[in-house]
């Protein structure tokens, strides 16, 4: 399985888990000038835009740590982007989905980025 299609695998085990979670999707691959957001979904009463993370293993690094402050950055200019469009006024929040594929299952961790 290439890069890309091992990917979009992650991206939607991560849709199928956060459903579960109780998030409603409302995005996915939002682009802008600035960056991609992987999802954008509503928790609860705030809005989350999400970076899916998916890696075989761990070997090379926890996948959050791919996330750096940069990557960050453009996440935030393109989420106001978004909010400006679709004039939402809510509390937001910013995620890392780690999904390792460990013996034959996936384990998922939600980080929060602050």
């Amino acid at each position: 399985m290439n890069k890309r299609n091992f990917g979009n695998l992650g991206e939607n085990l991560a849709v199928s888990f956060l459903k579960e979670k109780g998030y409603i999707i409302l995005e996915r691959n939002y682009r802008t000038r600035f960056a991609e957001i992987d999802i954008i979904a509503k928790d609860k009463n705030e809005i989350v835009f999400i970076e899916v993370k998916t890696r075989t293993s761990n070997l090379f690094g926890e996948p959050q740590e791919a996330v750096n402050r940069l990557k960050i950055n453009k996440i935030e200019k393109a989420s106001v982007v978004y909010l400006e469009k679709s004039k939402i006024k809510i509390p937001v929040r910013y995620e890392v989905l780690s999904i390792i594929k460990n013996a034959g299952s996936w384990l998922f961790e939600i980080i929060p980025i602050e």
